[in-house]
Order: structure tokens, then sequence, then C-alpha cells
């Protein structure tokens, strides 16, 4: 079996120890390491075969996960990255699915929770806590509509633009060449960066928002 490789980063080295523990007792997973500080986690980035990153939010000494995504993304890090953090302000949570992050785990959920939440991102789905997506939404819509529109990738774009045509899932993974798991997890980005929660609504979206742009008729 191949064993997905973890990275952990938090500056509390408690809590560090006993999700190290806790992770390697699953059977497909490796901790390879776990650090306190950006720096010290990006050199082990360098060094090891890295799946997913675990990533706290406040690191602590005037340092926060920002810092590090910004230097994993400039050192070519390709692989994923989940936030596991006791809080953030709604703003942060907006601004780290923007930075790439595949989703955001509360400390306070059961140890069983994350475990699912690791599974699922593995697997090219978005995890987002429940508590978390009321104040994103409320984040999303106090930004406007043009940083909206900067905030789609190019994939997110995409399947807007199928959801608009009326397509299925299974439709747009064909049209796009892509896992239907991955137009799932690119409409759950849509529902949170849009702040709508039906397939229909995204549409009103893709028409009023991005119709002009993109030269969308209804």
């Amino acid at each position: 079996m191949t064993k997905t490789q973890l990275l952990l980063v938090d500056d509390h080295t408690l809590f560090r120890a006993m999700l190290s523990r806790l992770l390697d007792t699953e059977p497909d997973f490796h901790v390879v390491g776990h650090y306190s500080s950006v720096r010290d986690a990006l050199a082990a980035l360098v060094r090891n075969s890295v799946d997913l990153v675990l990533l706290d939010y406040d690191l602590g000494n005037r340092q926060n996960g920002f810092h590090f995504l910004r230097g994993a993304r400039e050192a070519g890090y390709g692989g994923r990255i989940l936030i596991v953090t006791a809080g953030m302000n709604d703003a942060d949570y907006v601004r780290a699915l923007g930075l790439g992050v595949c989703g955001i785990f509360l400390k306070h959920s059961p140890p069983e929770m994350l475990i699912e939440a690791i599974h699922k991102v593995m697997a090219g789905e978005t995890w987002m806590d429940p508590r978390c997506i009321q104040g994103l939404v409320k984040a999303v819509e106090s930004e406007g509509l043009q940083a909206r529109r900067n905030q789609l990738s190019e994939r997110e774009r995409d399947v807007l633009k199928g959801v608009f045509a009326g397509s299925s899932n299974k439709e747009i993974a064909a049209g796009l060449k892509i896992s239907e798991a991955s137009v799932k997890s690119a409409l759950q980005q849509l529902f949170i960066k849009t702040g709508v929660r039906t397939r229909t609504q995204l549409v009103r979206v893709a028409l009023d928002e991005y119709g002009a742009a993109w030269g969308l008729r209804k």
C-alpha cells in the first residue's frame, strides 16, 4: 500500500506530537516530520516527498500560515495543503482558499473527522468545516463582484460555464477531461466563493456577473 506522506506545521509542540502519533497509527498515513517554524517546515518540504501539509494558521513569532503558503508555492510544491486551525477571521478563510488550500479543518472537531478530511482532500475534494461556511459567504459577499471574479481559478470558470450550459457533472468532467470528483470540488469552491447554494443560483451568477465578460447568453 502506498502511504500518504504528511507534513505537520504547528507551533504547539504537544499538539504536533499527539497529532503525529495519531496519524501514524493509520495504515495509509506516514508523517515525514512535524515543525513549528515556517523556515524548518519549508526546508523539510524540499527534502521530502510530501503529499499533504497539515498547516496551522497562527504559528506565533509574527508568522502565520500565509507565510508558509507563499514559501511553499515559491519552492514549487504542488501537493495539497489543509489548514488545521483553532479559528481564523472570515476574510482570511477566503484569502486561504484564494491561495489554493484544499480546505479548512477546525481543531476542536473529533480526531476521526480529521482522518475523514484527509481522505477526502487526497481524493480531490475540498473540506470545509460547516462552521466556516456562513463566515465565508459573508466575506465573499462583502468583497464585491470584481474581487469574486478574480478569485475564480480557470477550472472553476470552466465548470461554471458548464453549469450555465446545463451540463451534468459527468458531462462537464468529460468535456474538460477531468474526474467527476474534480468537478464536484470545483462546484463546492464556486458555492463558497459566490455565496450561493444551488446550481440554479450558479446559473444566475454566470449570467448576471460573468456573462458580459465571457460572452454568455441565456
